[in-house]
């Protein structure tokens, strides 16, 4: 269910866009992955599998339609104040939920308009020269 979710929506989504984008002359796709897509977690593999899988779709596809002006990139975020992070720190606990946050550097979780931004980003202009790449929006995480 997680690798269909994850895996095959995106590569659908995709399919689909690639190809209303190539008729219109370009354009930009952003994915969502996760810090998961960029390290692995214990516990987790097959969502690590699966966001790592979505990372290679975005960045084999980013070289295949690059002249063809498609940019592909993704969007990596960490622990977000999401119903999904809500539901997992539910399972875990508390003192888990404060354990995690005080590893993120800027010791909170992010917000979904910071996600958001990120995309927007990506999409603008101003990323014009961006494909192929993975934006994490994760508070320092993946820099440690």
């Amino acid at each position: 269910m997680v690798m269909d979710i994850n895996v095959l929506g995106v590569l659908v989504a995709m399919k689909h866009e690639i190809a209303a984008m190539l008729k219109n002359g370009g354009g930009s796709i952003v994915n969502t992955a996760s810090v998961g897509g960029l390290v692995g977690f214990p516990g987790a593999s097959v969502y690590v599998a699966s966001k790592h899988a979505v990372m290679g779709l975005t960045r084999s596809a980013a070289l295949e339609y690059a002249r063809d002006g498609i940019r592909v990139n993704a969007v990596s975020p960490g622990p977000i104040e999401t119903p999904m992070l809500d539901r997992f720190m539910g399972d875990v606990g508390v003192e888990a939920e404060r354990h995690l946050i005080n590893t993120l550097p800027m010791g909170r979780k992010g917000r979904p308009e910071e996600i958001a931004e990120a995309v927007l980003w990506l999409c603008s202009e101003k990323a014009a020269f961006v494909t192929g790449q993975s934006l994490a929006v994760d508070g320092g995480w993946t820099a440690q």
